[in-house]
């Protein structure tokens, strides 16, 4: 497979002194691997914290800055990042206010991020965490104990995010956050393998013609395996496994995600089968994001999130947000 690395022992380091040049709003330590916004630590904010294995950019590090994260931890390739990093962002953002953990629902996640907060807890700083596990396709996958944590994961940083730069209190940024996760449901597709730059190859086997219904966002089996489908089939599959859990009375926020190789031509085709779904089933849309946020490294195929949003999430949602990943209303 060719990939454009140098090897692949520097791969995250290499991507971080990019990072560094081209997002000088960002302190970046290439060294102990945290991303943080250079203002941080903001005074009476609350600061969130996330991260997470590399190869779903741009999750998190991408999604650090105003009206977002405060810092994000990047671990080696499909690897949760280690309790120091963790512990050093949460004393990098805080102000006093406290911070919140975000974690997807992995288990290496869920427990070094256990861990940073008692590391950061000894040092008077006060951790709040919220666990997201968001796809319906799967419980009790090869990574978690549970549903695994998706693209909702980006509902919750952008809103909890929102919440803390207006300066709401830290247990009401992590209720928000909470509620935002148990308003979300995700599903996703893959048409190929994903590669790891230190495999060099496909990390999984699905045979020309296949597609992979409900995979993981690590190449993690999903619910089973057909022949290849249209845009029109996979939209009527995927949405209809979440609306079955999910069943919104609100309008919902829209995330059409794509997992790194899937061109945005077909992405917005598939947008446009997901809002048919929707306007089928009546479900009201607010908003509707469209683009790679939470990828797989080269996998191609897309995820479908949605998440049940009142007056109030929605002005949040719609709050000016300045990242790399995510920017608008600044």
């Amino acid at each position: 497979m060719k990939m454009l690395i140098n090897v692949a022992e520097t791969v995250v380091a290499d991507a971080l002194r990019g990072l560094a040049a081209a997002h000088p709003e960002l302190t970046v330590d290439v060294e102990n691997r945290v991303i943080v916004r250079r203002d941080a630590p903001v005074a009476g904010k609350v600061g969130l914290v996330s991260g997470g294995g590399s190869g779903h950019e741009p999750l998190h590090g991408g999604f650090v800055g105003p009206g977002m994260l405060d810092a994000a931890c990047p671990g080696e390739v499909f690897t949760s990042p280690v309790p120091d990093q963790m512990a050093r962002a949460a004393a990098a953002v805080d102000s006093g206010a406290g911070v919140l953990f975000i974690v997807k629902n992995y288990t290496g996640d869920v427990l070094n991020f256990d861990m940073a907060a008692e590391l950061a807890e000894d040092e008077g700083v006060q951790v709040a965490k919220v666990l997201v596990n968001d796809d319906v396709a799967v419980t009790d996958s090869l990574y978690t104990a549970g549903r695994r944590g998706t693209g909702a994961t980006l509902f919750v940083e952008k809103i909890a995010g929102a919440a803390a730069e207006e300066g709401a209190p830290l247990d009401r940024v992590a209720a928000l956050a909470r509620r935002v996760n148990e308003s979300s449901r995700s599903f996703g597709v893959a048409l190929s393998a994903c590669t790891t730059p230190a495999k060099g190859g496909p990390t999984f086997d699905l045979p020309a013609g296949e597609l992979e219904l409900g995979v993981g966002i690590h190449g993690e089996p999903g619910r089973e395996r057909r022949s290849m489908m249209t845009s029109r089939e996979i939209a009527d599959f995927a949405v209809e496994a979440v609306l079955e859990d999910l069943r919104p009375d609100d309008p919902v926020l829209v995330l059409v995600n794509g997992m790194g190789a899937t061109p945005l031509l077909e992405l917005y085709g598939f947008a446009a089968e997901v809002h048919r779904v929707l306007g089928e089933r009546r479900v009201a849309v607010a908003r509707t994001l469209v683009g790679n946020y939470v990828t797989s490294l080269d996998m191609a195929g897309a995820s479908v999130t949605l998440c049940r949003v009142d007056e109030e999430l929605l002005r949040l949602w719609d709050a000016p947000v300045r990242t790399a990943g995510l920017r608008w209303g600044c």
